[in-house]
């Protein structure tokens, strides 16, 4: 049996590589199962969300296995494995979803009823999504894998761009179910907040979409500076004029027809990019949207957050002017993106040139020895989308 190596969070600021066990056909539980799948990682990324558990942010255990952005090769497959063979080549929904129950029927994938006994939605290596072992690994279990996975139809193709089919797995799709529930539609002006790798990539939604002016905040020069290379107008949330002086700047009017939240709970008070202020993206945006628009919210926010400040934020209660939104009669939508309802077609935007989302977030390959270097690096604030390459397949490929 082959070894197996994975990324682990040890408590707050600290990551580190460790032998763990190979996987085994069995859940959390250890009930034993022949719907999935073991995969050999091909790529596997870190994530924002991934940063808010290292930070101390969440009640993740010390020893959980991290990554839920997987993509990876079948090397074993249960009896029950009907339409996938050892050998295929297949993007991980971040989602884990049974397929069976009433929420995956509708397509709400990110809140499966029966993968988590805790609460609706599962996920890989994250706290209170079920127990599920995560991917920046070397191998991995996927449960559901008929449901679950989608199979890239070239290998060799698939190769070929396996930098940028590496977002299907979650920002790519996250992006973009925030501008579809923000609304976006041919002509927009949008706003998104964050130039990290989740913003950026709705900021290419948006463009797809067919929004006219794409505008991106964040506080970090970096990232600003990134995404004015990408051909997107930025504003600057440290700066002394408003969120709503700088849009007025750039389009003439004070406001956009839909907005993006693509920072969460970690936000920063504009003006004040040092001081926290977990409800401050979800209020300017209410102040910037104009009246019947739309407000997509696939920042992460959490029910419990230990390293707040207030009492009230360290169980997700925020101070949120929804009488703001009410009274623009904007529409809100919230949670984890359904990856399932939009990875086919943005797989095919990618493999038919139509998207270039590794360039677009700045893709940079890493080892999984280098995943702890990753890790202090993008909570610095690099912009840089970091793919983690566990059995260097990814460096193969011109």
């Amino acid at each position: 049996m082959p070894e197996n190596r994975g990324v682990a969070y040890m408590g707050p600021g600290k990551v580190e590589v460790q032998s763990i066990p190979f996987p085994r056909m069995e859940d959390p539980h250890g009930r034993k199962i022949e719907h999935g799948v073991i995969l050999r990682i091909v790529s596997t990324n870190i994530c924002g969300s991934d940063q808010h558990m290292v930070r101390g942010r969440t009640t993740a255990p010390k020893g959980l296995i991290l990554g839920h952005e997987i993509t990876g090769e079948v090397i074993e497959k249960g009896r029950d494995v009907l339409f996938l063979e050892k050998g295929d080549l297949v993007s991980v929904p971040f989602n884990i979803a049974c397929g069976r129950c009433r929420a995956c029927r509708e397509r709400n994938t990110g809140v499966c009823l029966n993968v988590n006994p805790s609460r609706p939605g599962g996920a890989f290596g994250y706290v209170d999504m079920g127990g599920w072992v995560g991917g920046q690994a070397e191998y991995v279990l996927v449960p559901y894998a008929d449901f679950n996975l989608l199979k890239f139809p070239d290998k060799a193709q698939a190769m070929a761009k396996i930098r940028d089919l590496t977002m299907l797995s979650d920002i790519l799709p996250t992006g973009f179910h925030g501008a579809r529930t923000a609304g976006v539609e041919v002509g927009s002006t949008v706003y998104v907040a964050g130039a990290g790798p989740v913003g950026m990539a709705a900021a290419a939604s948006c463009q797809i979409l067919g929004a006219a002016v794409v505008i991106v905040g964040d506080k970090i020069p970096e990232r600003l500076a990134h995404a004015r290379k990408m051909g997107f107008e930025t504003v600057d949330i440290g700066a002394k004029a408003s969120l709503a002086e700088q849009i007025e700047q750039i389009l003439g009017v004070p406001e956009v027809d839909a907005a993006v939240d693509a920072v969460g709970f970690e936000a920063s008070a504009h003006g004040n990019p040092h001081e926290a202020a977990p409800a401050a993206v979800l209020n300017s945006l209410m102040e910037v949207t104009a009246v019947g628009g739309g407000v997509g919210i696939p920042g992460l926010y959490v029910t419990e957050d230990p390293g707040a400040e207030s009492e009230d934020a360290r169980h997700g209660v925020l101070k949120v002017r929804i009488g703001k939104g009410w009274s623009k009669s904007l529409h809100f939508q919230t949670g984890q993106c359904p990856v399932l309802k939009y990875n086919r077609q943005l797989m095919q935007a990618i493999l038919h040139d139509r998207l270039p989302i590794a360039k677009i977030v700045n893709a940079t390959v890493i080892s999984l020895d280098q995943a702890p270097e990753g890790y202090e690096q993008f909570d610095r604030g690099a912009a840089k989308k970091f793919v983690i390459d566990p059995n260097g397949l990814v460096g193969k490929v011109a």
